[in-house]
């Protein structure tokens, strides 16, 4: 297996997932993972719904390093394990994410746009009333927003997620329906000195290509990004390192030599 680190991974100290931590770790030691990192779910101001309640989205880091650090000990001879959280981005959030940030000692970090505008793209409300273009042309133009006032993250999440969601997910879509929004979007985080991530969930839910999209990915090359981090976005242990093989491809055909993971907030580079 051409890449041997997951770093996009949740436990149950995510709200979405009831997968206990050391669960997930034996399954990445069984498929002969190196490194693991859990980016734990945390979005403020997550809004109620009848599946979601308040705090849903939002983790406990004490609760969650003190597991984390017994089972780094634990299996510190079979695997590398660090600690990350994904944090949910919204503009007004702004201070508060920062000082979240700070407030432990990170290894890494994702920001992730799981909202827009306050709404949430999984639901079908997001769409109602409008295109599917529109809908999607609103998401990406809301992470322009978040980047504007919010820069303490190591890369951004599923830059496309939006389009797991759309009435017809991912088809007609492409880099190019959107290539003056991507393109602001990919040179303002090379010039943030930020990485973007493939995203495999994409491909696990039976859609053609991982998040974001090859279009989206060969751009960011080809403006000059080289940091991307590999993530399976898994939740349960089945999901961890799913279609990393045919990432390891993409990622080459895009013209990626190598994929980075992160320690102390600090990347190292990988050949593919």
């Amino acid at each position: 297996m051409p890449i041997t680190a997951d770093f996009h991974l949740h436990s149950s100290f995510s709200g979405d997932s009831d997968t206990p931590m050391e669960q997930m770790i034996l399954k990445g030691i069984e498929l002969g993972l190196t490194e693991m990192c859990f980016t734990e779910h945390n979005d403020f101001d997550y809004p109620m719904t009848d599946r979601e309640t308040a705090g849903f989205f939002e983790v406990d880091p004490d609760a969650y390093l003190y597991d984390f650090l017994k089972f780094r000990e634990k299996y510190a001879d079979k695997i590398a394990l660090f600690f990350g959280v994904e944090l949910g981005l919204q503009p007004h959030l702004s201070t508060r994410n920062a000082a979240f940030a700070k407030s432990h000692d990170y290894d890494f970090i994702i920001g992730s746009s799981h909202l827009c505008h306050g709404k949430d793209p999984y639901y079908p409300a997001f769409y109602k009333g409008r295109s599917q273009e529109d809908a999607y042309r609103e998401y990406f133009t809301s992470i322009l927003e978040n980047l504007k006032v919010y820069s303490n993250f190591d890369v951004y999440g599923h830059l496309d997620y939006v389009v797991r969601y759309g009435p017809t997910r991912d088809q007609g879509y492409s880099y190019e329906m959107y290539r003056e929004i991507f393109d602001r979007i990919l040179a303002e985080l090379i010039d943030m000195e930020k990485g973007i991530e493939i995203n495999t969930a994409a491909l696990a839910k039976g859609m053609r290509e991982p998040n974001p999209c090859i279009g989206v990915l060969k751009r960011y090359r080809e403006l000059g990004g080289e940091i991307v981090t590999t993530g399976s976005d898994a939740h349960e242990p089945g999901q961890i390192a799913h279609a990393f093989d045919r990432a390891a491809e993409i990622l080459k055909d895009c013209g990626f030599r190598y994929y980075a993971t992160y320690k102390r907030r600090t990347p190292s580079f990988h050949k593919l």
